[in-house]
């Protein structure tokens, strides 16, 4: 009688990374260091550098640091491209402004403290959303995000007992002046984006990340072994909106007005998409790359040309070069060509290795070459 053999166990996400870890690829010791390094950095550059119109563009790139991390958890392990975001981001920054308008809160810290809320908010809408949303793919994806970004933003202008209308709402800046403005902000936004940078690293080391890469890479297949798509999307765009949401508790605080043509705007998911497609979408440190690459641009951009929106085009410009250049994004086609010139020495080395250790000499070889002239042969 035939003994059944035991089905083999799937292996985990570590695992597989072992299997078929690059050798050429840094080590984790070095991309530990390069985060360590990188985090230094940025939390010492409001304290080198204390202009507060220096420190302010800081605060702008922490914010959207945040959102892209949050907005690549989703869009980035998925394939899903949401223009949508901006539900969310407005959503924090009504949330904020509503309950600082009827608790009366005046202290900054208390109104630091409600940020959360906001997250929290943005994660709640994202579930009827998402629900709605998640049943089409692709192209009809990225067309229904629209809409219903636009249905939240015309609803905002039409409900002006909630949302103030045209007119927005004005929020109570925190009784802070100078730096000291910009210094919770910045460490704040910050500290939330290595959380949301946390998160994104378990998600793609796990298997509910695996899930979401293997939707990403054919849907159909993916619900053929068993993944529940529907499910995994709707977490994945959660856990997106909530970070987002948090975005834009944060920027209602620092700016003091929410306005719906700003809170829910095209513009700032086109942002968002930009800085993960140049940074390489679906990686880790390519949406950290494309934000502090970007973001600073995006805010010189708006500053110098803002009156006549000619930074749009400047920023359009700009993307189409680096994508031609680097269709797949900056970090993983770099790191592409690093590994491709690390193999290349490789394999010389080892040629010369080889070379050498079998005794042969060019000119031995040349010696031995058919139809050499004797003398040649002979040598000295």
């Amino acid at each position: 009688m035939a003994v059944a053999e035991a089905a083999p166990e799937l292996l985990s996400p570590a695992e597989i990374d072992r299997a078929f870890r690059d050798p050429f690829s840094p080590s984790k010791r070095t991309k530990a260091t390069s985060w360590i390094v990188l985090l230094a950095v940025l939390t010492a550059f409001p304290l080198v550098f204390t202009n507060p119109a220096v420190t302010s563009i800081g605060v702008f790139t922490m914010f959207f640091l945040l959102a892209v991390v949050g907005w690549n958890i989703f869009s980035g392990y998925s394939g899903y491209i949401s223009i949508g975001h901006a539900v969310y981001y407005g959503f924090g920054q009504y949330t904020v402004a509503l309950l600082i308008m009827h608790l009366g809160i005046t202290s900054g810290v208390s109104e630091l403290a409600i940020v959360p809320l906001a997250g929290l908010a943005g994660a709640a809408v994202a579930v009827p959303v998402g629900l709605l949303v998640l049943r089409v793919r692709r192209h009809t994806f990225i067309v229904l995000t629209i809409a219903v970004m636009f249905i939240f933003q015309l609803l905002a202008f039409n409900f002006p007992s909630i949302t103030g209308g045209s007119t927005g709402l004005n929020v109570t800046p925190p009784p802070w002046s100078g730096n000291d403005y910009n210094l919770p902000f910045y460490y704040i936004a910050l500290g939330t984006a290595a959380i949301g940078l946390l998160t994104s690293w378990a998600v793609r080391r796990s298997k509910f990340g695996l899930g979401l890469l293997a939707i990403r890479d054919d849907e159909d297949r993916a619900k053929g072994l068993g993944i529940k798509v529907t499910r995994a999307k709707l977490i994945a765009l959660v856990l997106s909106a909530f970070f987002v949401g948090i975005a834009g508790g944060l920027y209602a605080i620092f700016i003091g007005q929410v306005f719906p043509q700003f809170a829910f705007t095209p513009f700032y998911d086109l942002y968002l998409a930009v800085f993960a497609f140049v940074g390489g979408l679906g990686t880790l440190s390519g949406p950290v790359f494309g934000a502090l690459l970007l973001g600073p641009l995006q805010q010189y951009f708006e500053l110098q040309f803002g009156a006549t929106t000619l930074y749009l085009i400047i920023y359009g410009v700009l993307f189409v070069v680096i994508l031609l250049a680097l269709p797949r994004g900056i970090v993983p086609s770099l790191a592409d060509r690093y590994r491709t010139f690390l193999a290349s020495r490789w394999r010389r080395a080892e040629e010369r290795r080889g070379v050498e250790g079998s005794g042969v000499t060019a000119g031995s070889m040349i010696a031995s070459a058919p139809g050499a002239a004797p003398a040649e042969r002979g040598g000295s």
